[in-house]
């Protein structure tokens, strides 16, 4: 599956091209890839990613969990963002591409604890979405302020 998933990716050249699926299972490989970025990948940052699937495209439990999982199974096939990058920028609206970094950042500091790896990624995934710098800062204070993660 994600063989096939990566390379619709790629030579995917426009909105039109993509479909919702891929778009989906993008958005869950960034959330896995966001998780994984400390090296410390655990139940509860994968419960996280579950509520905010399943909210995010009002899903079951089951289905939201299902979606996780090819995600990780892509996400660890991947040679690098780009590809994910690439489909969410082409097919989703700029206001929920921040939400999206909303989502990130919630499962990022889930642990309470800032990683320079994490750092790292999410200012590549932020420049790769087409939104600025500032746009980032804002959503992690949101989340920060909140007080937990989306879907928490």
């Amino acid at each position: 599956m994600p063989v096939g998933f990566l390379r619709r990716l790629m030579m995917s050249t426009g909105h039109a091209e993509l479909q919702p699926e891929d778009a989906r299972l993008a958005i869950a490989s960034v959330l896995v890839m966001a998780a994984r970025a400390d090296g410390k990948y655990d139940d509860h940052e994968a419960t996280i990613i579950d509520r905010v699937l399943a909210k995010r495209f009002g899903l079951s439990a089951e289905l939201a969990r299902g979606l996780r999982e090819q995600g990780e199974e892509a996400e660890s096939e991947a040679i690098d963002i780009y590809q994910f990058t690439k489909a969410i920028r082409a097919s989703i609206p700029h206001e929920d591409r921040v939400a999206i970094i909303e989502e990130l950042w919630g499962i990022v500091l889930s642990d309470g604890v800032r990683d320079p790896h994490e750092d790292s990624l999410m200012r590549q995934i932020v420049d790769r979405l087409g939104l600025s710098p500032m746009d980032s800062a804002l959503a992690r204070q949101k989340v920060a302020g909140g007080g937990s993660a989306p879907g928490m």
